[in-house]
């Protein structure tokens, strides 16, 4: 069962990945859809080994195969969601291409990207001023030079930032419902 809010979004159960470097508001966009939608959601961050943890809170960049067990975490998480049919929202940095294909591997191939494009300058403002995070903002340089932007052929949804949180959510819902709209019970949109 979904969420009581998805009727009146307008959007059919999909399976989301609010993806983009540190800071630039995973967290924030992926809880207020789950409060407006009623879909699972799951913090990406929480499913990263303690090694991962702690070489990121020691300022140390991770490798591709730190990041590799993350990703396979994902991916489990993404898949269950994608089986149930009933939606789901997952934060994951998702940082190149080869990270999002295999977090729409084996069938996880309807996943929608929704990428949050920020500022590098607002991105180490707001990396500066966050409290109780484990990623500090000297990695931020890494993740940008590790950052490969979805692609048209990904069919993102790229969400530019916005003055508040709540402009950026009525933007995202805004742009999955005019994207993938809800199917009537005839199975048309």
């Amino acid at each position: 069962m979904t969420g009581p809010g998805l009727q009146d979004q307008g959007i059919r159960p999909l399976v989301l990945v609010v993806m983009g470097v540190s800071g630039c508001g995973k967290t924030t966009l992926a809880e207020g859809l789950h409060n407006l939608l009623g879909w699972p959601y799951q913090e990406g961050d929480l499913l990263h080994p303690r090694a991962n943890v702690q070489k990121m809170a020691a300022g140390i960049p991770l490798t591709d195969a730190d990041r590799t067990p993350w990703l396979e975490a994902c991916h489990t998480w993404l898949l269950d969601r994608v089986k149930s049919g009933q939606g789901g929202i997952l934060t994951c940095s998702a940082l190149k291409r080869s990270y999002r294909d295999l977090l729409r591997a084996d069938g996880a191939a309807d996943i929608v990207f929704v990428y949050l494009e920020i500022p590098e300058s607002t991105l180490y403002d707001r990396l500066r001023r966050r409290r109780g995070h484990y990623m500090p903002a000297s990695l931020l340089p890494s993740q940008l030079a590790t950052l490969e932007p979805p692609t048209a052929d990904e069919h993102p949804v790229v969400v530019h930032l916005e003055a508040t949180p709540a402009e950026l959510i009525a933007e995202t819902l805004g742009l999955l419902k005019q994207k993938f709209p809800e199917r009537n019970a005839a199975g048309r949109e």
